[in-house]
């Protein structure tokens, strides 16, 4: 025989277990891929009862949820598949040799440009534009003798201060600046720019999700205008590689900590599946981002490498921030972190499916 105050406890254990299996099962449900989102996974709609507040990289959650938002980089796994891979593989298969008019020429160049903020410029190039680093990601492809050299040109448009909000219109003057002190340095044109990597954040966020006004939603909204703006600086970009933030935990100030540099990867999950669902359905634009068809208005948008891991905690495949990868406020990288995010695009650029025959030497799309 059990003591009342044993039979009390079991039944209190018993009730808090069937709670909690309940919360689970009313997880948020992954969006249908078919249908255009009303808003990234419901905008004004409170997060599921029980959902996860812990932060976990994208690519490990599973069937797991973040404040009631599924995980994943894309609508049902962590890999392209399905008509956006067709669509992508179609882009790559266009990506040629441009003369500085935009036409077709052996002697050519393939102009794969990085657009965004001092976080961005510091991982593509941390130099001078004609003599990155050689940690840096332009560093060691120039390094690297698989990489294509005879027709690619790498160049960091990115710079030290430019927002998202900096690049959301095609009149900013940050694409005339790329035009005239980055391109034109190289002897380039904007008509040669073919592919682009985006990586932007907001200056002192103030709102996390699951609020309405969340820093992530607002973001996934501008990664939309800055597409439609590459689309038209840059008329013959074929494909567009978005990243969100790399670990903020031991920011020491406002600039972009935690966890605004956790949910930036859901600002970009949200507009490359914007842009999946208004495909599918055939819809004249996405809802609240706008026009996002890459047959009109926008460029193929793809996720380019995820680079959010928590901290000293190993994510799947080994990746680790540490206190000792980031300067003095926290934010930016130091040198090796630099170097991871390099070798991570690095890795992303030559075995992406969509971009390996334009970026590795003697291959064709």
């Amino acid at each position: 025989m059990y003591s009342k105050a044993y039979r009390r406890w079991a039944a209190i254990w018993t009730a808090a277990v069937a709670l909690a299996v309940a919360a689970c099962t009313d997880a948020a449900t992954p969006l249908d891929p078919t249908q255009p989102p009303a808003a990234p996974p419901g905008p004004h709609a409170p997060p599921a009862q029980g959902a996860d507040t812990v932060r976990i990289a994208l690519i490990d959650m599973g069937s797991r949820t973040y404040k009631g938002f599924p995980g994943g980089l894309y609508p049902t796994s962590n890999e392209l598949t399905g008509t956006h891979l067709s669509a992508g593989l179609t882009r790559a298969a266009r990506i040629r040799p441009l003369d500085a008019n935009g036409q077709p020429a052996t002697n050519g160049r393939i102009v794969l440009i990085s657009i965004g903020m001092s976080n961005t410029t510091q991982e593509f190039c941390s130099g001078p534009v004609t003599n990155c680093a050689s940690y840096s990601f332009a560093g060691q492809a120039a390094l690297d003798p698989a990489v294509n050299h005879t027709t690619l040109a790498i160049v960091d448009g990115a710079s030290g201060g430019q927002t998202a909000d900096d690049w959301d219109a095609p009149t900013e003057a940050n694409y005339d600046r790329v035009r005239d002190t980055r391109l034109a340095l190289r002897g380039l044109t904007e008509r040669q720019v073919q592919v682009v990597w985006v990586k932007v954040a907001h200056s002192q966020p103030t709102s996390a999700l699951p609020n309405a006004d969340a820093d992530a939603r607002v973001l996934s909204r501008r990664i939309a205008d800055i597409a439609r703006a590459v689309k038209v600086r840059y008329p013959n970009v074929q494909q567009v590689f978005v990243s969100s933030r790399i670990y903020a935990g031991y920011a020491a100030g406002n600039l972009n900590p935690e966890p605004y540099a956790y949910e930036s990867g859901f600002a970009v999950k949200w507009v490359i599946e914007a842009q999946i669902n208004q495909v599918a359905s055939g819809a004249a634009n996405a809802g609240q981002y706008g026009d996002l068809s890459y047959d009109r208005g926008a460029p193929w948008l793809a996720w380019g490498a995820y680079l959010w891991a928590d901290g000293s905690l190993t994510r799947s495949d080994g990746l680790t921030w540490v206190r000792a990868d980031f300067a003095n406020d926290g934010t930016h990288p130091e040198v090796s972190g630099r170097q991871k995010v390099g070798r991570l695009l690095l890795q992303f650029f030559k075995t992406s499916p969509v971009t390996s025959c334009w970026f590795l030497a003697g291959r064709t799309c």
